[in-house]
């Protein structure tokens, strides 16, 4: 029961987040304040690179509420926190209260352990897809997509960016607090 309702939650809020960058709802920038807001970060193109990350967040939220491919689920939204503690969040330390990379540490180690122990009841999922091996093999795809982002930035001429350099929109902001 208390799989459902990880599974639920976790992943049904990183499905309006990427429905956020992807779309505005649920009080989203959409694509193209998320893009700009990717330039500003370094992930260049911005376009690019907000579009993979809210269809990482939407359709790996989806599927990991779904109970669905869940090692799959939780390797994309394991490189999408990678990606954001690397451009966002980890020069500012571990607490959240100071815009730091604990919140993202948490949401990733859900869907890892999902990955390790399986999706629970009422899944989609009928094969057997869990277990250290899958947990292991969603952290290490993970890590491989977030240094993939990385690397597709540095060739595009993304310089690593800590912040935007000036204040921005009140949506830009919130979405650099919650990457």
């Amino acid at each position: 029961m208390w799989k459902l309702v990880l599974r639920l939650t976790v992943g049904g809020l990183f499905a309006g987040h990427g429905a956020q960058k992807l779309f505005g709802w649920f009080g989203g920038s959409g694509l193209t304040a998320t893009a700009k807001t990717f330039e500003k970060l370094g992930l260049r193109p911005g376009r690019v690179h907000a579009a993979a990350a809210g269809a990482a967040e939407l359709g790996g939220g989806a599927l990991l509420a779904a109970g669905a491919a869940t090692p799959f689920a939780a390797a994309t939204l394991t490189a999408t926190m990678i990606t954001a503690v690397d451009r966002v969040h980890l020069h500012n330390g571990p607490w959240v209260s100071n815009g730091g990379y604990e919140y993202n540490l948490v949401l990733a180690a859900a869907a890892l352990a999902l990955a390790e122990t399986g999706p629970g009841p009422l899944a989609f999922s009928r094969r057997k897809h869990s277990g250290p091996f899958w947990a292991l093999w969603a952290l290490a795809a993970g890590a491989a997509g977030a240094a993939g982002a990385r690397y597709a930035a540095e060739l595009a001429g993304g310089e690593q960016a800590q912040a935007p350099h000036e204040p921005g929109t009140p949506q830009e902001e919130s979405y650099l607090r919650a990457a």
